[in-house]
């Protein structure tokens, strides 16, 4: 019986640790939605973006992005995002989908312009880039190099290899 009471002790122990745990990493981080007004911005593609991944200025978290939908008109990738309302951006800012490293999670960057007027709520980023595919820019460098060459041959630029 003594041997069961201590089991027990030690079981509660455990998961007070793992809620104190669970409560300070969630203070601490910044996984929240940002609550703000709604921005929208069209992207050829959007590899990699999710859900409730970051909008960033600077590098600095300023926004959430809340949804991404398929125009059908365009087909065209259309991301909703939310922005706190204590930022406001020009109308020629321009957002990129940017990495936190080479085989990092994507994000949302936005680099404000110097436009007097403010993109107002509900309102679109007109500018945009879609993101560097890795997978392209390898395949560019091991295959275009070649392909280059080749062309260049058959141009009589360069003389064939003997």
């Amino acid at each position: 019986m003594n041997r069961n009471a201590v089991e027990t002790v030690m079981g509660a122990v455990v998961l007070v640790v793992a809620a104190v745990f669970l409560f300070f990493a969630y203070t601490t981080s910044q996984v929240r939605a940002v609550s703000g007004y709604d921005v929208t911005a069209n992207f050829d593609r959007v590899e990699g973006l999710r859900d409730g991944g970051d909008v960033r200025i600077s590098g600095i978290r300023v926004g959430s992005i809340i949804s991404q939908t398929l125009d059908p008109k365009d087909y065209v990738a259309v991301v909703k995002m939310s922005i706190d309302p204590a930022i406001k951006l020009p109308r020629d800012s321009v957002a990129t989908i940017a990495s936190t490293g080479l085989l990092g999670d994507k994000y949302l960057s936005i680099v404000p312009g110097a436009d007097e007027e403010f993109i107002k709520p509900g309102g679109m980023i007109e500018h945009t880039t879609p993101p560097i595919s890795l997978e392209s820019l390898i395949g560019q460098f091991i295959y275009g190099t070649q392909g280059g060459q080749q062309q260049k041959q058959q141009n009589g630029q360069i003389p064939p290899a003997k």
